[in-house]
């Protein structure tokens, strides 16, 4: 079974609600980023997202934006990423992770080349934010090789479309709490609830909610009423302008950690 649904079956087996941090592969050091994965799930990460620098990142707002330039400056690119995932899985092999990107990189690797290369790194899962349904013949050769495609919904997607995404979920369907790029700075759970609801009793797949999560208090409102919970740009802003691996590792723990024991108190009460 793939590691994304293993944790899932765990998460929901304990009733818990999972924690998916997000980070840029190569920033804010690249020297930092293996032992940046290491840091997060130490601190209570259940799935870990990284994020493959591209030029154009259009879903992402300037936190992310602002991430993928400085490591693209510093020429991190996907055979590198994949190098770092494959040190990753020398000492964790339990911790799911998903890259989050572009369909250019890819396919300037190679469709066939990333899915293979991939898998022997020891990757789970991809994220495509501009592969819709429409292109899913683009990742065929993603999902043949063992990896999870996962799929985006927001407030915006059409009841039809959302029906479609439903059906064809894996791993997990990451729901955007609203339309917009990420890292703004506005969540009204209120607005989300049923429509999270509604899509939970629908997938095939858990729904992770994501965009506008900053801290342990949005966090926990989240976890009322989804599989698991993203956060991106709050984590990336906490990291960017560290010294070095260990200062980058001790302000994302110090980021992560009350994320994690709120969220486990709420599961506890």
């Amino acid at each position: 079974m793939n590691r994304i649904d293993q944790r899932f079956a765990q998460l929901k087996a304990a009733g818990r609600t999972g924690l998916i941090p997000f980070v840029t592969a190569g920033d804010p050091l690249p020297g930092a980023t293996v032992p940046l994965l290491h840091a997060l799930a130490d601190a209570g990460a259940d799935l870990i997202e990284i994020g493959v620098p591209f030029s154009d990142p259009m879903a992402d707002g300037p936190v992310i934006q602002h991430a993928n330039e400085r490591a693209l400056t510093r020429g991190v690119g996907l055979g590198q990423i994949l190098g770092w995932v494959r040190e990753f899985r020398r000492d964790d092999v339990r911790t799911p992770l998903v890259l989050m990107g572009y369909l250019n990189p890819i396919e300037i690797y190679g469709h066939a080349r990333f899915a293979a290369d991939a898998v022997a790194a020891g990757v789970d899962g991809v994220l495509l934010v501009d592969c819709p349904l429409e292109e899913d013949d683009t990742a065929q050769v993603i999902r043949a090789a063992g990896l999870r495609q996962i799929h985006l919904a927001a407030p915006t997607t059409a009841p039809e479309r959302l029906d479609q995404l439903c059906r064809r979920a894996e791993g997990f369907l990451y729901y955007v709490s609203f339309a917009g790029i990420t890292g703004a700075l506005r969540l009204s759970t209120a607005d989300i609830a049923q429509r999270v609801a509604a899509i939970r009793a629908a997938s095939r797949a858990p729904v992770a909610v994501g965009f506008g999560v900053r801290d342990a208090d949005s966090a926990v409102a989240i976890a009322g009423y989804a599989d698991a919970v993203v956060i991106g740009s709050a984590l990336v802003e906490r990291i960017a302008g560290s010294a070095d691996a260990a200062e980058t590792c001790a302000r994302a723990r110090a980021f992560l950690a009350p994320i994690r024991d709120a969220l486990n108190a709420r599961a506890a009460a």
